[in-house]
């Protein structure tokens, strides 16, 4: 993924007219190669991170503790904040999308898009596709259809992909939309670094977005980037293990295979950081695209095919038909019951996407420079909306075919099992199972490395190639916090690394609320803007003495009728 994303940042300066934003232009903020380490910004973040670290590794049980007191805290006082703002996300994007905003270009008024609409697309397919989807592709639709969701009795399909829609489509994307669209606006058409905090600068001013204030939105993006990274490398150590299991490998298990793992896929990911060959992981990612889709159709073709395109159009008509009733879904809903069910579905996506906001919103900038508003909103909140839709119909409708024919694949319940489970009951099982392990590996790579990069970024004032050694240290605590996750949670791992995710991302938050706000601000005072606005209302105005001067007229001519007659 981030092999892909190669643009960068337009020039300094502070443009005060469409002249401005057409002329040529310095040298770009973020492609100074030679910035160094922002110590504001790195030391806060480090210090944070190493201090969990510490705490899981020396005091597991209370670290543990800690964190599952906390999250009941969090979801009784605060969790209603984590569901409101996911719906504002998306009215707030599509109302961007649909203003006078729209065709604002991402750039120089008259410069063309950097990369071809089919390739621009492409890599948001790869944006749109992880460890997540693999993770809960089929765990998540089987389980809401077994044990339904707040309010709904069991055994509902169109429930159970409505719900799974909810979480996966619209609103992390209009989440991402928005973090994208305001570090791609502030980098490409005003000149600013590649940094959340220059994003706020319409907001706070440059004083305030270059001082403490500014540093402290960039270490608060770091530390939520981190674990959340953590949590899907976590996510995907603990489906890696399952399909190992499954496939007959039981020489290692528990916390020993898992650590192993990291620090397996930790040296692959180093090798890849350290090489400064950017084409290696350009390559993987695409080989991530074609090797998911292979999976995708091989389960299409091997499973109930019918039963899954029947599926498809389905699932899409029960989300937009139950999604006010899913958006208005709060520990209140089912009687006061559906708190738990929230924490550990709804409440901890909202907070996994949050975190991964800065991650793939600077991922998607970089590849959007030189399209519209409308163009970039539209394409990244509907392009990957519908490849999850896709994804979640062939796994999720495969998984629920097997459930209704009484061969059901759900085992003891754990989602990491589920999908090798499903893989288990069609042809060619082997085959399909190394391709999901290999995966699940060339997955945690990837976003190892993207995230890793971008937090150098972030650390180094914006610039756009961090340094390989920043970028390895990024990653090396991103594997320690999702070792430090997944020890302490034990047997229960998969709850620790949602709890810790939806602590660390709470904050941040708040942070992206008052980023709307910024990007309204800015966009409200862009020359291009204005210039329409302003011809608007001159537009307005002609119109105006136009209609007076044909009163005025229609008036003497009548005067003139009844002096003759």
């Amino acid at each position: 993924m981030d092999g892909a994303a190669s643009g960068g940042a337009v020039a300094t300066g502070e443009p005060e007219s469409s002249d401005v934003l057409n002329s040529d232009l310095t040298k770009p903020q973020a492609d100074d190669t030679s910035a160094p380490l922002n110590l504001g910004v790195t030391i806060p973040a480090v210090v944070a991170i190493l201090a969990v670290v510490l705490w899981g590794l020396l005091g597991p049980d209370s670290f543990s503790s800690f964190a599952s007191t906390s999250l009941t805290w969090v979801v009784d006082n605060i969790g209603w904040l984590f569901i409101l703002a996911g719906t504002v996300f998306v009215f707030f994007i599509a109302a961007v999308a649909i203003s006078k905003f729209g065709h604002i270009r991402l750039g120089k008024d008259n410069e063309s898009p950097e990369f071809s609409t089919p390739s621009w697309i492409a890599m948001m397919f790869a944006a749109g596709m992880g460890i997540g989807l693999m993770f809960y592709g089929v765990a998540e639709p089987l389980t809401f259809y077994r044990d339904g969701v707040p309010g709904h009795r069991a055994k509902e399909v169109g429930t159970a992909m409505a719900s799974t829609m909810f979480h996966w489509t619209l609103h992390p994307w209009a989440l991402y939309a928005i973090v994208g669209l305001a570090i791609a606006y502030s980098s490409y058409r005003l000149g600013r670094k590649q940094l959340i905090s220059a994003a706020f600068i319409p907001l706070i001013g440059a004083r305030r977005a270059e001082g403490w204030l500014g540093k402290v939105i960039d270490a608060l993006a770091i530390f939520a980037t981190v674990f959340g990274t953590a949590a899907s490398l976590g996510i995907g150590v603990l489906q890696i293990s399952a399909g190992l299991k499954r496939n007959g490998f039981e020489a290692i298990q528990g916390t020993t295979l898992w650590i192993g793992l990291i620090v397996v896929l930790g040296v692959a990911f180093l090798i890849s950081a350290l090489s400064g060959v950017g084409k290696g992981i350009q390559y993987i990612s695409n080989f991530n695209m074609v090797a998911a889709g292979v999976l995708a159709l091989l389960v299409l073709v091997l499973g109930p095919t019918v039963v899954i395109l029947n599926l498809i159009p389905t699932s899409i008509g029960s989300y937009l038909n139950s999604f006010f009733e899913m958006a208005a879904r709060s520990a209140a809903s089912a009687d006061g019951t559906a708190g738990e069910w929230l924490s550990s579905w709804t409440i901890f996506y909202w907070a996994w996407w949050v975190s991964w906001s800065p991650f793939v919103g600077m991922f998607i900038a970089r590849i959007s420079r030189g399209r519209t508003i409308r163009e970039f909103v539209f394409t990244v909140v509907a392009v990957p909306s519908l490849v999850s839709a896709v994804w979640f119909s062939i796994f999720g409708g495969s998984a629920i075919t097997n459930e209704q024919h009484g061969t059901s694949i759900y085992g003891d319940g754990s989602a990491e099992s589920q999908l090798f489970n499903l893989l288990d009951t069609m042809p060619a099982s082997t085959l399909t199972s190394a391709i999901a392990m290999i995966l699940l590996a060339t997955f945690f790579v990837t976003s190892a490395d993207s995230a890793s990069t971008v937090m150098g970024t972030m650390s180094q004032f914006g610039r756009i190639t961090a340094s390989r050694p920043v970028t390895a240290m990024w990653g090396i605590f991103t594997a320690l916090i999702a070792i430090v996750l997944l020890v302490t949670g034990g047997s229960d791992a998969l709850s620790n690394l949602q709890n810790i995710t939806i602590l660390a991302a709470s904050p941040f938050v708040l942070v992206i609320l008052a980023l709307m706000l910024s990007l309204v601000k800015g966009l409200s005072d862009d020359p291009l803007y204005l210039d329409d606005k302003e011809q608007r209302r001159f537009a307005l105005k002609m119109a105006r003495e136009r209609r007076l001067a044909e009163a005025a007229a229609a008036r003497e001519r009548r005067k003139l009728r009844h002096l003759r007659d």
